[in-house]
């Protein structure tokens, strides 16, 4: 992998105070090393170019670190190459997390480069519908999905998949209007907790973080 992709992923995760260590990029860029040799024969990504990786892709993950603080376990449903999932287990190699993909050729690449890295992830080949037992995915203590950016799509099948007390994220490019995220929520028995917005460092483009809790 091209030095700048690390340049830049160091650079975007003090601008945004992010909790990754030394061990944590290596692992990351390890992880982009696979990802760009594996994209010239299997189509994982559009994006190759190294700053722009780093930043839509990988900080752009990254960013769920402070929202899952405690928790232990993680789906990411529709995970493609392992982001947002894989991303967050190379800084948090403690949590236990789950990649599912309608992909097999995605999938495959996830278990590998998985074994590779020495982090706890599953790859499940899958297009989750909402059925835990019926899709052989766990519940989990938070779920995500980078690639489902309708919340009000993903909030119906993604929280079937949340334990007691768990945590739904939604990764959108803009912001929504509170009272909207809260009757979404409450539909399917969850509590807004927040919405965090910020920029991606460098190219300014606006982000935001939906957090819901399983009450019910």
């Amino acid at each position: 992998m091209d030095r700048v992709f690390e340049e830049v992923l160091r650079a975007g995760i003090e601008a945004l105070a992010l909790p990754v260590d030394d061990a944590a990029v290596a692992r990351l860029v390890l992880f982009a090393e696979r990802l760009v040799t594996w994209n010239r024969k299997v189509n994982l990504t559009a994006i190759t170019e190294p700053r722009e990786m780093a930043e839509k892709h990988f900080l752009d993950s990254l960013v769920l670190l402070p929202a899952l603080v405690g928790r232990a376990t993680l789906l990411d449903v529709g995970s493609g190459a392992g982001l947002p999932g894989m991303a967050v287990a190379c800084a948090r190699p403690d949590l236990e997390v789950t990649c599912c993909d309608s992909v097999g050729k995605k999938v495959a690449f996830v278990k590998a480069t998985a074994i590779e890295l020495g982090v706890k992830v599953r790859g499940v080949s899958v297009r989750a519908a909402g059925d835990p037992a019926r899709d052989g995915l766990p519940v989990c203590q938070a779920v995500v999905s980078r690639a489902l950016s309708d919340p009000e799509r993903w909030v119906e099948l993604g929280a079937p998949y949340l334990a007691p007390g768990g945590l739904l994220l939604a990764m959108l490019g803009k912001g929504m209007e509170r009272e909207h995220l809260e009757a979404l929520g409450r539909a399917r028995g969850l509590a807004l907790l927040g919405v965090d917005q910020f920029e991606l460092p460098f190219s300014r483009a606006a982000r935001s973080v939906v957090r819901w809790e399983r009450r019910s």
